[in-house]
């Protein structure tokens, strides 16, 4: 054969590659153990439910039990162990509260060293220079911004235990579901609706107090650095990166029962924590927290949705599908193009002595930065499209097939159990 022959033999046609990816998107349709997809596949009937008795999950290795609080510190389970990560927090609380009662009567003026761990550092002083007055202050980022992201660490994963192993379980359990497999899934969907509609709101709240609502872009740019944050928006940044820091503390650790797509989690969490800590040093927490609030709003309403799947009730999964799509298409899509056009034509807005690499002034906006910029959230678009597309594919599929509710019933007990929906 000639090499014209085996260049074209071995060259992949568009039509082989299209192949590719319909048969990658319909694996990933039918795969019940995938994060995104598996709660939007039929569920099995709620009176079908009930774990065999001599289940293997009676002895789950994940268990939640405590093995006594110093035990737990080293093994690391205080991150799932609610009574644990409690008492973490409660000794912070009480060192600090002591200290605060007991120290202006011995050594009056002392700081107290247990404050960063609850309450923001780093506050810049009033001056005429500074937008900081003692009416509205304003704060720095610091290295005592670590520690406050350590102790929030702690508060998530005892918030989250607290969400999914108490309030979801009692809901689920209301609402007839009893298999162990659907009660842990139920209540991480739960706790991801209670946790995005919280920082949603909040997110949106802090952006009405910002020159840049509702995406006036253009204030990302302008009057850059903004490197004196207002008390909300800083705490709000960094309770964030706490959350994604404890949600890939669990998965690296296998704290709980692994997913077959823990690869893919582990990845977007490690590139979440990126952006976050990225936009941070670099001063654009304004435009980080416009990302962020057309990110959680619509992961607010996907969580709702898949929870009503969960439930069975038709008409409001029905509903709830379609008002989740078109929050996601509105905030994920057309807010991300927002975004994109405004790096590409406003980023030029700053001023010029903004547009230099000075990290000890709080600029870092060369002239490369605004391809640096771009290219994540370009990315990030791309990646919303994909599982918007595969989505729509999924509720379609739902929606229209007459066999969906057969495909539920006719799942034995035993597979039901293995699924990590």
């Amino acid at each position: 054969m000639s090499a014209n022959g085996h260049l074209k033999h071995r060259r992949p046609s568009l039509k082989s590659s299209s192949n590719v990816l319909r048969k990658s998107l319909q694996h990933i349709e039918t795969d019940p153990t995938h994060h995104l997809a598996g709660p939007f596949r039929p569920q099995t009937p709620l009176n079908a439910q009930f774990s065999p008795v001599g289940s293997p999950n009676d002895a789950a290795p994940w268990s939640v039990a405590s093995e006594g609080l110093w035990a737990d510190i080293k093994s690391n389970r205080w991150v799932v162990v609610p009574s644990s990560s409690f008492k973490i927090l409660l000794i912070v609380f009480v060192l600090w509260s002591n200290w605060e009662v007991i120290t202006p009567f011995v050594v009056p003026g002392l700081p107290n060293p247990f404050a960063p761990l609850l309450f923001i550092s780093h506050p810049v002083p009033p001056s005429p220079t500074t937008l900081s007055t003692p009416e509205h202050p304003r704060y720095a980022k610091g290295y005592l911004d670590l520690v406050f992201i350590a102790y929030y660490i702690v508060f998530w994963s005892f918030f989250r235990q607290v969400v999914t192993l108490y309030l979801c379980r009692s809901i689920a359990n209301f609402f007839g579901i009893k298999k162990e497999a659907k009660l842990a899934r139920f209540g991480e969907q739960g706790y991801a609706m209670v946790y995005f509609a919280i920082m949603g709101a909040w997110g949106a709240r802090i952006m009405s107090q910002l020159p840049t609502w509702w995406y006036r872009t253009e204030y990302f740019w302008i009057d850059y650095p903004h490197w004196e944050m207002t008390p909300e928006l800083k705490r709000y940044y960094l309770m964030q990166a706490a959350y994604w820091c404890q949600q890939l503390i669990v998965l690296l650790l296998n704290l709980e029962k692994p997913r077959k797509d823990y690869y893919e989690l582990v990845a977007h969490h490690f590139v979440t924590l990126w952006l976050i800590g990225w936009s941070y040093l670099i001063n654009l927490t304004l435009i980080g927290n416009a990302v962020y609030v057309s990110m959680d709003i619509p992961d607010t309403f996907l969580a709702f949705s898949k929870l009503m799947n969960y439930i069975q009730y038709t008409r409001t999964k029905v509903v709830s599908y379609g008002v989740f799509i078109a929050v996601w298409t509105y905030f994920r899509h057309w807010l991300n193009l927002v975004i994109l056009y405004s790096v590409w034509t406003e980023f030029d807005l700053m001023p010029e002595t903004s547009k230099r690499w000075s990290p000890k002034d709080g600029v870092w906006l060369v002239w490369w930065m605004k391809y640096q910029v771009f290219t994540p959230i370009l990315l990030l678009l791309f990646l919303n499209i994909f599982w918007y597309i595969l989505m729509l594919r999924i509720g379609l599929r739902v929606l229209q097939s007459e066999e969906a509710s057969k495909v539920g019933d006719e799942r034995s007990d035993d597979e039901d159990d293995d699924e990590d929906d």
